[in-house]
C-alpha cells in the first residue's frame, strides 16, 4: 500500500452502477474522501470564500472527479464549440485535473478542464506541448447561486489516460482552480507549485493518486 499522507489523493470505486445519466448518484460521493484547498499555486493568502473540494470516485471503465468551488464572482466565455468544447478556457474560470498515470514521466500528462457554464477542454501534454486529446469525457455541472458554490462532475474514460489500466498502480496527479477574468486573477492549487509567476505545469509538484476498492480499508 502507498504512504498515504497528506499529498495523496484517492479514488474509491464506485459502488455500483452509475445513475441513467451516467454520473455517480449523490449518495456516492460519500464514500469518496475530500482533497481540500483554498491557497495559491504558493501556498499562500488562503481564502475560504475561493475553496475548492476534489472527490474521486472510479470503476474499470471510468474516472470520475467531482470539484465543488466556492466563488466570490463567476466569469465565462459566451460562445464555445457546438460540443461545449473551448480553447483557452484557462482564461476565465475553470477548476482542472492534471493526470499522469503509472510508468509515465516528465512533462507528460492529460489535462482535463471544466466551466462554471459546462464548456470543457482536454489535452494531451507531451513534452510539455499541448495537443487536443479527443478523450470523449462527459460532464456535469450545476451552480447554487445563493451558497455562491457552483459544481463540476467530469466521467473520464480511462482508455484515454492510459492505455494499461492497474488499479494496484499508483498515478500522479494535481487539481487547480483559476478565478477571474482580469489579473490580479486567483490561482489555487492542491500542490502548490511555487513557481515565481502563476504555473500549474509543473509535475514535479504532483501528488499521488491512489486507487483502491473502499475508503472504510484506509480510513477517512
Amino acid at each position: 500500500m502507498a504512504d498515504l499522507r497528506i499529498e495523496t489523493a484517492l479514488a474509491v470505486r464506485l459502488p455500483g452502477q452509475p445513475s441513467t445519466d451516467g454520473f455517480p448518484a449523490d449518495e456516492a460521493w460519500e464514500t469518496a474522501p475530500a482533497i481540500r484547498f483554498s491557497t495559491d499555486w504558493q501556498g499562500k493568502n488562503g481564502d475560504a470564500e475561493r475553496a475548492t473540494e476534489v472527490r474521486l470516485l472510479w470503476n474499470p471503465e471510468l474516472l470520475f472527479i467531482r470539484f465543488e468551488a466556492r466563488y466570490r464572482t463567476i466569469t465565462v466565455f459566451a460562445e464555445a464549440e457546438p460540443s461545449g468544447r473551448r480553447d483557452q478556457l484557462w482564461d476565465r474560470d475553470v477548476c482542472e485535473a492534471f493526470l499522469q498515470p503509472a510508468g509515465v514521466t516528465g512533462r507528460n500528462y492529460k489535462e482535463f478542464e471544466v466551466a462554471p457554464n459546462g464548456f470543457w477542454i482536454d489535452l494531451d501534454i507531451v513534452d510539455g506541448k499541448k495537443r487536443d486529446l479527443e478523450s470523449g469525457l462527459k460532464r456535469c455541472v450545476k451552480a447554487d447561486v445563493t451558497a455562491k458554490i457552483w459544481r463540476a462532475v467530469l466521467a473520464l474514460p480511462i482508455r484515454s489516460i492510459t492505455g494499461q489500466f492497474d488499479k494496484r498502480a499508483v498515478w500522479k496527479a494535481n487539481f487547480y482552480r483559476v478565478e477571474g477574468e482580469i489579473e490580479p486573477r486567483f490561482y489555487s492549487a492542491w500542490r502548490p507549485t511555487h513557481t515565481p509567476k502563476p504555473n500549474f505545469h509543473v509535475p514535479e509538484a504532483f501528488g499521488a493518486l491512489v486507487f483502491t476498492e473502499a475508503a472504510s480499508k484506509i480510513g477517512r
